[in-house]
């Protein structure tokens, strides 16, 4: 007898994404997303919020742990340092999107039962969650998209893309099949991580600050 796959075993979300409504549609079909198998052990859906007409939004790579346990994207500590280097580069934190390029928090235990610790997702389920990305994209229709870290830069612009070669410049490329300005960065979270955490802040303003020119 044959087996039926389960969606998840199809690594996208396509399926789930709705074709009508605005923000507000897809958060709520994102929901009960089961794109890939990260929806097994993510307390929930993290989807992106900000201003639904924001001239500037922002990717990063997927919800951290309190991200997950509040359901809200970039809340914690790295979170926190972005909206403090945004505010100094000149960009206005409520007047920005925020989302991830992966919806669901993936981690590894630290021993048995032990604290969750982030493991990076593949390129894989970066792929299966594009579809809601690309919606979020449609929906907003920014202005300009900033990318932090490696994970939101493949997601967006292949996987020959490196934060070191192409941050901290307006770049003119074509993502999910529309025309787009992007400026690319580190992601928070390798700035709290920095041996030199100071230099490594001001670089994520100084890529910013790029952003806010652009806008400006």
């Amino acid at each position: 007898m044959a087996t039926t796959k389960a969606p998840e075993d199809a690594y996208t979300a396509e399926p789930f994404v709705p074709s009508r409504g605005g923000l507000d549609a897809l958060r709520e079909a994102a929901a009960g997303c089961r794109g890939c198998p990260l929806h097994r052990d993510a307390t929930q859906t993290v989807f992106g919020e900000g201003d639904a007409g924001a001239r500037l939004l922002l990717v990063g790579e997927q919800p951290g742990d309190q991200e997950d346990k509040q359901g809200r994207p970039f809340v914690g500590p790295a979170g926190r340092l972005l909206d403090r280097a945004l505010e100094e580069a000149g960009v206005d934190p409520a007047q920005a999107y925020v989302t991830n390029a992966v919806k669901h928090f993936k981690f590894g235990r630290a021993g048995s039962g032990g604290r969750r610790i982030h493991k990076s997702p593949t390129q894989r389920e970066a792929r299966a969650c594009a579809p809601w990305l690309a919606a979020e994209l449609a929906a907003v229709e920014p202005e300009l998209i900033v990318v932090l870290g490696a994970t939101a830069g493949k997601a967006l612009l292949g996987p020959s893309f490196r934060v070191t070669r192409e941050r901290g410049a307006v770049l003119e490329r074509e993502v999910h099949g529309r025309p787009e300005r992007v400026v690319a960065t580190v992601h928070p979270s390798s700035v709290l991580r920095a041996d030199d955490r100071e230099a490594a802040y001001q670089g994520l303003v100084s890529d910013l600050k790029v952003a806010a020119r652009a806008l400006a």
